[in-house]
């Protein structure tokens, strides 16, 4: 009879079980593994064979012959070790062969035994969970996965500590979840002297999760103000740390195995290729755009990134999700970010100041901002001038209001937009369209005259059209209107006809 045991593997934040199978047969000593192994797989036999002669456990003088099935479906990771293993040691009779059975297990192996972390556990325990069996993976990687909590999660240290387990003899703990606590606030609104309309946009970015671009010299705050933007934000719902949790579980960026509730936040350099930004490379790794789902995705000096890179955020800016498409698999991730730009108005910055005037404008600053693409910008719900602050500025008392009194506006508001649209699948304004978004956002007539005024006038497009409503929605929800009346939808407008000259 073939012993078997479980273990997964990836297609995007998906992990489908793999049935580790193990037969031994008469013939000369070998040990191979078939069903489309990558190299860290194949190599798991020199890895095990070293574990067990720790245990003073020998291979028998047969061949070994381990199927990852289905055999069709490429196998990467060396986090196959441990299923092996138990696969193995279930065919030599060690382990019964009917808990190895119920096992999904991961985890990589070192020379003598120990136990080595491995990414994707959280998505490998909600695997499990659905094929009713528990999982078994390394003790540092099981805080994470005991998340699920559909399933039993044990977390192990060395192999000993498994065949202890499956044989009843010594029984492992159940995982309990970690969590990441929340890091106290060291960046406030406070600190941002003036510029009173952009903190006005990055609450309104803030609550209806609208793409935000920045403008202005050097120097004058655009990304002293995006990093303040996470201040703004409310903590990330249950579902929503889970989904993104996956995501950074297959990274390797959950810290301790804890799961956190801050949204996440990242700045990459205007360097980066393609692959880092929407996803790729080895394995289809996600990329920057789904490591900032339900977070904040910064791009300083937006014109600086390659045109290529550019252009291929504008169908995840709509979707909300990403496929990186390869010759043997196509992998889906999700990818609903709020998009905050910071761009100088030309090369050297200095635009429209009378001191140290462009020599070249304005052919400078249209060869600047012609990188950005015309139906990019037109993703854009806010554009914002973020002129220098004067230095008589600098020294006076901090105005305006803090991060803690913008961000419990916001709360309200995303209480609000999660009521109206309940089981809709939609959770934020700037995700309302069709029907939905004409009947939540229908403005009153005065408001409905201005913008068709507005649209006459400056040409719309359609989808221009559309992004004003949904900000004028999230403008009337902060000032907590049941409709959208004419001043909503005029703030809404200097918003979207800022820095444009077509709209």
């Amino acid at each position: 009879m073939v012993a078997h045991a479980y273990s997964v593997t990836f297609e995007g934040v998906e992990a489908r079980l793999v049935q580790v199978q193990c037969a031994t047969s008469p013939g000369l000593p070998g040990f191979s593994i078939v069903g489309l192994p990558d190299k860290s797989v194949s190599e798991a036999r020199d890895r095990i064979r070293s574990a067990l002669q720790t245990l003073c456990i020998a291979l028998p003088s047969q061949r070994i012959t381990i199927n990852l099935s289905p055999a069709d479906l490429p196998k990467e990771g060396s986090h196959f070790d441990l299923p092996i293993a138990i696969a193995l040691l279930a065919e030599l009779d060690i382990l019964p062969k009917d808990k190895a059975a119920e096992t999904v297990a991961m985890g990589e192996m070192s020379l003598d035994g120990k136990l080595v972390p491995v990414h994707g556990a959280l998505p490998a325990a909600m695997a499990a969970a659905e094929g009713d069996r528990c999982l078994i993976c390394p003790a540092a990687s099981s805080a994470e996965a005991a998340w699920v909590g559909a399933t039993a999660v044990y977390g192990a240290r060395t192999l000993s500590d498994v065949i202890n387990h499956l044989t009843s003899r010594m029984l492992l703990p159940p995982a309990e979840p970690g969590e990441v606590a929340r890091q106290a606030l060291t960046k406030d609104m406070l600190d941002v002297k003036g510029q009173e309309r952009a903190k006005r946009a990055l609450e309104i970015a803030s609550a209806g999760r609208h793409h935000l671009l920045l403008m202005g010299p050097p120097g004058s705050g655009k990304s002293m103000l995006a990093s303040r933007l996470s201040t703004l934000l409310p903590p990330l719902t249950p579902t929503e740390a889970l989904e993104t949790s996956m995501i950074h579980s297959l990274a390797g960026l959950l810290a301790d195995g804890g799961i956190s509730r801050s949204r996440p936040y990242r700045d990459p350099h205007h360097t980066a290729s393609m692959p880092a930004m929407v996803g790729g490379g080895r394995g289809a790794q996600p990329g920057e755009i789904s490591l900032a789902h339900n977070g904040v995705l910064f791009l300083d000096e937006f014109p600086e990134f390659s045109r290529t890179v550019l252009d291929t955020l504008r169908q995840p800016l709509e979707t909300g999700e990403v496929v990186v498409a390869r010759a043997n698999a196509h992998v889906r991730y999700p990818c609903k970010f709020l998009l905050v730009a910071a761009a100088n108005p030309c090369r050297c910055g200095f635009l429209g100041d009378p001191a140290r005037g462009c020599s070249r404008a304005p052919t400078c600053s249209e060869d600047y901002l012609g990188r950005i693409s015309g139906p990019l910008m037109d993703r854009f719900d806010l554009r914002i001038e973020v002129p220098a602050v004067p230095f008589s500025d600098l020294d006076l008392p901090a105005s305006g209001e803090d991060s803690a009194t913008i961000a419990a506006r916001v709360a309200i508001a995303r209480e609000l937009q999660r009521q109206r649209y309940g089981e809709s699948g939609v959770r934020t304004n700037s995700e309302a369209e069709g029907e939905l978004l004409e009947q939540v956002a229908a403005p009153d007539d005065d408001g409905r005259n201005l913008i068709n005024k507005v649209a006459e006038r400056f040409g719309l497009t359609a989808r221009g059209y559309h992004r004003i409503l949904r900000v004028a929605r999230t403008i009337a929800d902060l000032d907590g209107s049941d409709r959208v009346l004419k001043p909503h939808i005029a703030e809404a407008v200097s918003y979207r006809l800022t820095l444009a000259k077509e709209v």
